[in-house]
């Protein structure tokens, strides 16, 4: 008996754990810590002698930090229009299973935290670059999601960072080579969105999100916006090699990947489904952490 009696607790103790687990939105900080290791590891000088794991860690750990304190925050400034959507009406604030002001305050203390980890353990630049990042993403593309459907233009500029901030960290600059990948994470963000948006359209409706246009532009919209950037994705991932980065090998996966991602988005585009926004995004998920594996492969 005394054993049946203390289950509730337990579950009640982990259950705090879990949800500030999830406000982290451990799944983006995911693709991020991907895009960052590429862009670390690609950016390291070549007369460099040995591995700096300990600089790595230090990069992932505050880049991680402060996108955790982002995902947290998005998720106070939008707790009212979180509980009037399906896919977000579970989240812990949108819930009631957590305070606002305790979301708040773990939100300021992640970000800061990981700010000020950043400039002390690795560079004043990836610093700088991470609070850019998460500035421009609360303060800008979230309030622009109820606004306007370039929302996601708005918001693809700070998604698009974590290259950035994985090569200032390891070089202390920027480059040309670290703007390639900015540019193929800004071009992937689209069709990656626009599938979520798509499958989602009747909840950000419900929310007052204006993610997509109202009416029947929202088709051409979402049409437009996925088949454009995966398009243009396929000759920006080919520029490693055409600038000496990447060899052969790569520039024809890297052709195969990006116009299998472009298939998908072309899929979406004209049949307009769920099914295939589904499709697309799953094809998203597989194509981001395969296309900077390829390219850090290549380095190897």
């Amino acid at each position: 008996m005394a054993t049946v009696a203390q289950q509730p607790c337990a579950v009640r103790s982990y259950a705090p754990a879990a949800d500030y687990w999830a406000l982290t939105k451990p799944e983006i900080n995911f693709l991020i810590a991907i895009a960052t290791f590429a862009g670390f590891y690609l950016g390291l000088p070549p007369q460099l002698h040995g591995f700096p794991f300990m600089l790595l860690v230090h990069t992932l750990l505050g880049t991680l930090l402060v996108s955790s304190g982002a995902g947290a925050l998005n998720q106070y400034i939008e707790r009212r229009f979180d509980a009037q959507m399906r896919r977000t009406r579970r989240r812990p604030l949108a819930d009631g299973r957590l305070e606002a002001s305790s979301v708040l305050w773990f939100g300021i203390l992640l970000s800061f935290t990981g700010g000020i980890y950043l400039a002390v353990a690795v560079n004043a630049l990836t610093c700088l670059l991470a609070f850019l990042t998460l500035g421009s993403y609360l303060a800008l593309y979230t309030p622009l999601k109820r606004k306007t459907p370039l929302c996601t233009l708005v918001g693809a500029l700070p998604g698009a960072m974590p290259p950035l901030i994985g090569w200032t960290a390891a070089s202390g600059k920027l480059s040309f080579e670290a703007w390639v990948l900015y540019l193929m994470l800004f071009l992937w963000q689209f069709p990656h969105f626009m599938a979520i948006a798509w499958m989602y359209r009747e909840d950000y409706a419900q929310a007052g999100y204006l993610v997509l246009p109202p009416g029947e532009q929202s088709e051409r919209f979402m049409s437009w916006q996925a088949l454009v950037a995966s398009l243009a994705l396929i000759p920006v991932s080919l520029i490693p090699t055409v600038i000496g980065h990447a060899g052969p090998v790569y520039f024809v996966l890297a052709c195969v990947l990006s116009s299998g991602f472009f298939f998908y988005s072309a899929r979406l585009a004209f049949r307009r489904s769920n099914a295939a926004a589904r499709r697309l995004l799953m094809a998203s998920i597989v194509y981001l952490p395969l296309a900077f594996f390829l390219i850090v492969l290549d380095k190897l």
